[in-house]
């Protein structure tokens, strides 16, 4: 099975019909509900049994009801709706909730995920193994996948690095990676990764030789002026980030002269191409106001659900 998630999901599937919408901001893709209820269930009424199922899912005190947005989805008569939707996640624990011969083997599946999880707690190499076979099915040689592992490491070292300097929230260390990646490539990491049109995918993954050699630059520049001057807190350390992806720019000018060609590729590795037709833009994005709206309209739904049943 690819482990592209969109495509993933959509194999699960078997052909159904799964509306999706990209999120480049949280860099993550929703899925329907209706669609996926309809694939499991095949309901003459997918959206009556989403209602009834929200309103047992509150009982039993599941959040996933919660969880779920709003977001114009493109309906059979072109035009956008505003739809039910869920995250990878909500949409794994939909399919956990929803009883139904058809859901077993997605029951299954997610089991097989969970155990092989849980025996890499107790045996790190079969993870290590797992990624060393990924990259050999992607076409990698070994001799890529050994300086992989080994980037993987040293960015390990530069993380610890930075914990000492007082970093410990994931928006910091995003922060702090940007600030390399804009000093010698002008563009932030989601930035990079719309230019070579990927998404969930790794960044580096799908970078040439010498882009990941100038990420590998600036990073351990990074480290090493951070051992020496120790610097505290966030804007010391975006300062030394700053200064160590300069390293990786003076490295970049002098290839690119040297070369005479762009050192920056919107090459990737990807043997598919994503469709700009489900991308989320700020017109569809979910608003506060959305959101609100949704929870009352659940809460009505379950209002009205108990009514039914204190009537008969």
């Amino acid at each position: 099975m690819d482990n592209n998630k969109l495509e993933t999901i959509s194999n699960l599937f078997e052909g159904k019909e799964i509306r999706s919408i990209w999120n480049a901001e949280k860099e993550e893709y929703y899925f329907s509900v209706i669609d996926v209820v309809n694939a499991l269930t095949e309901s003459k009424n997918p959206r009556k049994y989403w209602s009834v199922l929200k309103i047992r899912l509150k009982k039993e005190g599941s959040e996933l009801t919660t969880d779920c947005s709003q977001l114009k989805l493109k309906s059979g008569d072109g035009k956008y709706y505003n739809q039910d939707v869920l995250d990878t996640k909500g949409i794994l624990r939909l399919i956990e909730s929803i009883p139904s011969q058809k859901a077993e083997p997605f029951k299954l599946w997610l089991a097989n995920l969970g155990s092989e999880r849980i025996d890499e707690v107790f045996n790190p190499e079969l993870a290590v193994n797992r990624a060393v076979e990924y990259y050999r099915s992607k076409g990698y040689s070994d001799e890529w996948i050994k300086a992989r592992l080994t980037g993987i490491v040293d960015r390990f070292k530069l993380t610890d690095i930075w914990k000492e300097g007082g970093i410990s929230k994931p928006i910091e260390y995003a922060l702090l990676t940007n600030e390399i990646y804009k000093e010698w490539s002008g563009m932030k990491a989601s930035e990079y990764k719309e230019f070579k049109g990927i998404r969930k995918e790794s960044l580096r993954d799908n970078m040439t030789d010498i882009e990941i050699a100038l990420t590998n630059v600036g990073e351990i520049a990074t480290r090493d002026i951070a051992k020496e001057e120790h610097p505290k807190g966030l804007k010391e350390n975006l300062s030394v980030a700053k200064r160590g992806g300069g390293v990786a720019k003076g490295a970049r000018d002098l290839y690119e002269k040297e070369t005479k060609k762009s050192a920056i590729s919107d090459k990737n590795s990807l043997n598919y191409k994503y469709i700009d037709d489900n991308k989320l833009t700020k017109k569809n994005q979910v608003s506060e106001k959305n959101t609100k709206k949704l929870k009352e309209n659940n809460n009505m739904e379950e209002k009205s659900g108990i009514k039914r049943n204190n009537k008969k």
